[in-house]
């Protein structure tokens, strides 16, 4: 299990470091003045969003406007915490990666719900979401799952009344 819990987090650990530059540089141009971008951000993000036909973007409905608010206020500094907690295992980030697995997957499905409905998306615009929808259960399951770090000591897994008091 302690092989397959560092896969799953090796896995976690490249989609936050994606998360953690896409968002503020890629992502904050749907909802900020462009003007605050470098020219070659906005470019890249005109191209990506000629070459996979995102609509949402493109189009910018309130609903995602939203979204991305969310995924910059919440998700991003959730995303940061857990690039933090990987790398020193903190016993908490069961718990942030639990509240942003489930938060992106709440936000995946509104997004794909959209897509899919609207017959709009085609199947490459869909391959570029649905990873993220992965992310987002990924995510939520390692949250459910025990922690695998030295941090918990054979002091912590004892009962409180079994302990000693020390003088």
């Amino acid at each position: 299990m302690g092989v397959m819990l560092k896969l799953v987090d090796a896995i976690l650990f490249l989609f936050f470091l994606l998360i953690a530059l896409v968002a503020p540089l890629i992502d904050a141009q749907t909802c900020l003045p462009l003007s605050y971008f470098p020219e070659f951000l906005v470019q890249l993000k005109t191209w990506y969003t000629q070459e996979y036909g995102d609509y949402l973007v493109s189009e910018k409905p309130h609903f995602f406007v939203g979204l991305v608010w969310l995924e910059l206020l919440f998700q991003w500094p959730l995303a940061l915490l857990n690039l933090y907690a990987i790398l020193s295992s903190k016993p908490w980030f069961n718990t942030t990666c639990l509240i942003y697995g489930v938060s992106v997957s709440t936000s995946m499905v509104a997004v794909l719900s959209e897509m899919m409905l609207s017959n709009k998306a085609s199947d490459k615009l869909l391959s570029m979401y649905v990873p993220f929808m992965g992310l987002g259960v990924l995510a939520t399951l390692r949250g459910l799952l025990a922690h695998s770090s030295k941090a918990t000591s054979a002091h912590g897994k004892r009962p409180a009344m079994a302990r000693k008091k020390r003088a």
